[in-house]
């Protein structure tokens, strides 16, 4: 990444010794991607294919440091294209190798001691109907790994109750089932993320079509607080929680081209505007070890950090900078290797040092 003439870096530091980016082409244009969490698993990603048929596919991918390249471990198949696709949060391993991709359905996926993938299950709550809605996104809760949270087009949210068997050296099926469904806005639901505050288990949030950030809480299911409504009524596509303060949020709207960063604590009005890109916002990850950097990326092939501690002072530029070979439509900021951002775009994922 770039940096204008005053900036350094996101640590203060920066690394000439080796490479700054790595390069994944896949066989298909790329849309959902997810770094691992495992400490013996670095530089490993999953990565979907967005190919408009009911024939998709996930692969597995690792960095070999070494040479520098990319080799994909294995390929899955899915129906439709994933709409998200996570980890899950076990930074000591002490989970099966699990994954989940959402799309028709949230699906549970085991790598296999072996090497091979296994789908654990298939979790579906319409099943009095012969359709079903789909899924727009989830989130795995990192406090109680137990715990999924998906949103969906029918204005729902669901919370999920994972069993996933803890033995050391047995291999339990996983299962799941609704711990609780609500419904969460007048329309469709495009986003949900579990909050790190009060304990980090029962707080989170959803956006969604009718332009609402709206606030619940699992053990007081029977009221939300609406702590956003976008002035023109524009969907709110995507919510992230800040990783080390969580007062702070951000979303974006629809076709908009910035950023608005959200205080809990003074709910309706935002603390901060991001609006340096040419194009609309498709994606944006907080800094997983710093309460005061985000990176956002749109449609301009732009990739951009910024450092908002000057809040509620108005942010004017990004301090780092990148610029990709096609409109970016993903991010994701590695939590366990804070000093690199992954992208895709296109068919390409690039991995860029910070």
């Amino acid at each position: 990444m770039s940096a204008p003439p005053s900036a350094g870096s996101v640590n203060g530091t920066s690394s000439t010794k080796r490479k700054e980016i790595y390069k994944y082409e896949a066989p298909w244009n790329v849309y959902a991607m997810n770094w691992s969490v495992r400490p013996d698993k670095k530089f490993r990603l999953a990565v979907g294919s967005f190919i408009e048929e009911y024939n998709n596919k996930v692969q597995v991918i690792q960095l070999d440091e070494e040479p520098g390249d990319f080799t994909k471990l294995h390929e899955i198949d899915h129906p439709y294209p994933c709409t998200k696709i996570m980890w899950i949060p076990d930074s000591k391993s002490l989970y099966p190798d699990l994954f989940a991709t959402s799309g028709d359905f949230l699906r549970i996926w085991q790598l296999q001691p072996e090497g091979n993938i296994r789908m654990e299950c298939l979790l579906n709550n319409n099943k009095n109907s012969e359709f079903c809605a789909p899924l727009t996104s989830f989130d795995w809760n990192e406090v109680d790994p137990n715990l999924l949270g998906t949103s969906s087009i029918d204005t729902t949210c669901t919370i999920w109750s994972l069993e996933t068997g803890q033995v050391v050296g047995v291999t339990p099926a996983v299962t799941g089932s609704v711990k609780t469904q609500l419904i969460a806005h007048d329309k469709e639901v495009y986003d949900i993320a579990f909050s790190r505050a009060g304990g980090g288990r029962d707080m989170f949030a959803s956006v969604g079509a009718d332009g609402s950030v709206r606030m619940f809480d699992l053990r007081h299911l029977e009221h939300s607080t609406i702590i956003y409504e976008d002035i023109q009524h524009q969907p709110l596509l995507r919510l992230t929680w800040n990783k080390q303060d969580p007062s702070y949020l951000a979303t974006f709207a629809l076709d908009s081209t910035e950023v608005i960063i959200l205080d809990v604590r003074v709910p309706c009005t935002p603390v901060a505007r991001l609006n340096n890109h040419r194009a609309c916002v498709n994606g944006m990850a907080w800094a997983p070890h710093s309460a005061c950097h985000i990176c956002t990326a749109a449609d301009d092939q732009q990739a951009l950090i910024w450092d908002i501690q000057q809040m509620p002072r108005q942010i004017e530029d990004p301090i780092l900078a990148y610029k990709a070979d096609g409109a970016i439509n993903q991010i994701q900021w590695a939590s366990t290797q804070p000093d690199w951002i992954a992208i895709c775009f296109n068919k390409a994922v690039e991995i860029l040092r910070v």
